[in-house]
């Protein structure tokens, strides 16, 4: 990841998990908030994002409430809980077997996200305005490029690539975003931390032979050590 650090300027511990998503038409950061977690399911919870938590036949259970800066939520019965770089779905589950170990018989436990806080992704590369730019919510690809001002003319759209780091190891994943902006390929939903280069020929030659060698387009690997 060496020589993209370098270039890019940040490259920072982020979400596992990957979806892929339809293009999306939605450009501004209000419309971009307006999308629930259930629209993207790999969505990771982060700081002063809004959750919305409901029990089942339980109103005193049921609130919205904000993630703190150390990325706990405080539920009541069970106190301070992680919510941070967990999908709504594994919190769910989580505050459903705390409450059925000791409180609530056979709970039903639903956590969306209400209203997410801004965060960041780096694009870099061949754009007219490279840099660190603010996402809110569900972000694609397209939009993260839209958000640098489009490509530069000479840009090698059929090689832009994505790089995040998964549990402390980098990984790489190739797109084509010719065939993106023209439907034939879906445009994949970003996470924060995410490392966006446009044209990988600008990369070092060890991070271009990386990812000339990954087994197919929109597939994340990890790069060598």
């Amino acid at each position: 990841m060496f020589a993209l650090v370098a270039l890019a300027g940040c490259a920072s511990n982020s979400n596992s998990d990957f979806s892929q998503a339809t293009a999306a038409s939605l450009t501004s950061p209000s419309e971009l908030a307006s999308y629930s977690a259930a629209a993207d399911p790999s969505y990771r919870i982060g700081p002063a994002d809004k959750l919305s938590i409901s029990v089942f036949q339980v109103p005193s259970l049921s609130f919205e409430t904000i993630v703190d800066t150390a990325g706990n939520v405080q539920f009541p019965l069970v106190g301070s809980i992680r919510a941070a770089d967990k999908t709504p779905a594994e919190l769910s589950e989580e505050l459903r077997a705390r409450l059925a170990a000791d409180y609530v018989r056979n709970p039903v436990v639903n956590v969306s996200v209400s209203e997410f806080a801004s965060q960041k992704l780096t694009v870099d590369g061949a754009v007219v305005a490279p840099g660190v730019y603010e996402m809110q919510g569900r972000t694609t690809l397209l939009q993260a490029v839209a958000m640098a001002k489009g490509t530069s003319r000479t840009a090698r759209l059929n090689n832009v690539a994505v790089f995040r780091t998964v549990e402390g190891r980098p990984m790489v994943a190739l797109f084509d975003l010719a065939a993106i902006r023209s439907a034939r390929s879906a445009d994949p939903a970003l996470q924060r931390d995410d490392v966006v280069v446009v044209d990988t020929s600008r990369l070092a030659e060890n991070i271009q032979l990386a990812i000339q060698a990954l087994p197919a387009l929109s597939v994340f690997a990890y790069l060598p050590n």
